[in-house]
């Protein structure tokens, strides 16, 4: 069964990416489109991306470079709507400080961007380390995109934390989502290239991250669908030790100068 092409790397792939498509259409009468519609955006382009390379995948037509140019394709355009993603998920946990929100979203947002553009130049001019230069960028590409959304999505909890900041349901479980899918990428990656893995071993790292993929799909689905519980308080939480409230009328007064 943990074979390439199996029964269960076939679900593996299509499942998770038909949950993707369907989820849009479950939450679009709710706020939750209204209030994180790069998310929106991410889950369809995401679900596309990757059945369309699941079906070039298994169409003996397509030729295999053709394969590896749709996933440069796919790469590209899914780190920009991920760094997007993840200055949207910013915005909405720092929410109460409107300017500190909006100057967080631009900065991770334009960050991501242009280390997604230089990664790709120096995936491109690299050394080799695969007979075919696209195979070996790809790879160097995609392992450089998942390390600098691990920073952003560690950076993000940390802000968080460091401001005692309340997370929502929703932007809690996006990020936790995409935190556990990057981390077990980077893990697996880790492994391939340190580790003196067969072939069969380098299908099975494959399995753990196509199913880490599919974890992150269902908690999704989890935090977005199933309502939370109501929690009654007996008193009013404690304020933050650190005031954010000075950072926000600051940068608004610099805004307004």
């Amino acid at each position: 069964m943990l074979q390439a092409h199996s029964l269960l790397w076939h679900y593996l792939w299509v499942a998770p990416n038909l949950l993707l498509l369907i989820l849009p259409i479950l939450i679009w009468r709710g706020d939750i489109r209204k209030h994180f519609p790069v998310f929106v955006f991410f889950a369809v382009a995401s679900g596309i991306e990757q059945l369309t390379l699941y079906v070039t995948d298994v169409l003996p037509s397509v030729a295999p470079m053709t394969w590896w140019y749709f996933f440069w394709a796919g790469l590209l355009v899914e780190a920009l709507i991920k760094f997007a993603l993840i200055g949207e998920i910013f915005s909405a946990v720092f929410g109460l400080y409107q300017s500190v929100a909006k100057l967080g979203k631009v900065l991770i947002t334009g960050l991501g961007v242009i280390l997604v553009f230089i990664a790709a130049v120096v995936a491109a001019y690299s050394t080799r380390d695969n007979t075919h230069w696209i195979v070996s960028g790809a790879h160097l590409l995609e392992q450089t995109i998942y390390l600098i959304e691990c920073g952003l999505i560690v950076f993000l909890f940390l802000f968080a934390q460091y401001f005692k900041l309340c997370w929502g349901r929703v932007s809690y479980g996006i990020t936790l989502g995409l935190g556990i899918s990057a981390c077990v990428h980077l893990a697996t990656w880790a492994l391939a290239a340190n580790g003196n893995f067969d072939a069969h071993g380098r299908i099975l790292l494959d399995f753990a991250h196509m199913a880490a993929y599919h974890l992150s799909v269902l908690i999704w689905y989890y935090y977005l669908l199933v309502p939370a519980k109501s929690v009654s308080l007996a008193k009013d939480p404690p304020p933050p030790e650190h005031n954010l409230e000075v950072w926000n009328q600051e940068l608004e007064r610099l805004i307004h100068q």
